[in-house]
């Protein structure tokens, strides 16, 4: 879960007057010794990322950690690739995970089985309650399903699910409520930017 972050932006602005006395005479050329304030663009933290093997490629803020972990399913084993992008300013966790099927297990069994059974782990696992689902397909195609969870602690959860080149892709938002509205259009930004890469 997401630690929490708190970046103080602190703005100070100093304004300062004064007066001066009205004398008989010209008044005399004064120069300004205020140097004008030269402002450098603001360059996004969200860079276009691409898998290390070109698989998928997505919109993260800076460069996500690379994470690999291994996990029991109900096919057996599986090894997991996680890539975790994080804001400074946000309590969202931005993560793209993907595993390998067996062979067998990904050419025999339905991609809406799949599917259901990916987000029944997913609430098991995270010990969530289901808010909403549907249908979805990426952008090229591949069947998916969307799904939105809440865990006990009030953390929501995004899930984009799609079954692809012979594995399951999740493209995942966890969030608290309140930024789930004030971030509404990065976060489906973030969702909308992620595609799977055809290899053949």
């Amino acid at each position: 879960m997401t630690k929490r972050v708190f970046l103080p932006l602190i703005i100070a602005t100093l304004v300062c007057s004064g007066f001066h006395n009205v004398e008989a005479r010209p008044p005399k050329r004064r120069i300004s010794t205020i140097k004008p304030i030269i402002t450098q663009p603001i360059k996004s933290e969200w860079n276009l990322f691409t898998a290390p093997d070109g698989s998928f490629s997505v919109l993260m803020p800076g460069t996500p950690e690379i994470i690999t972990q291994t996990q029991k399913t109900f096919m057996g084993e599986i090894d997991l690739q996680l890539f975790v992008g994080k804001s400074a300013n946000q309590e969202v966790a931005y993560i793209v995970t993907y595993n390998e099927f067996p062979y067998s297990y990904g050419e025999l069994t339905n991609p809406q089985a799949i599917l259901s059974n990916a987000r029944d782990m997913a609430l098991k696992t995270t010990k969530s309650k289901l808010i909403r689902q549907r249908p979805i397909r990426s952008s090229n195609g591949h069947p998916g399903k969307e799904i939105e969870y809440v865990n006990a602690g009030g953390k929501i959860t995004k899930n984009r699910m799609y079954v692809a080149e012979g594995r399951l892709y999740q493209v995942m938002v966890i969030t608290t409520k309140k930024q789930r509205h004030t971030l509404s259009k990065t976060l489906n930004g973030y969702l909308n930017s992620f595609q799977v890469v055809l290899k053949r």
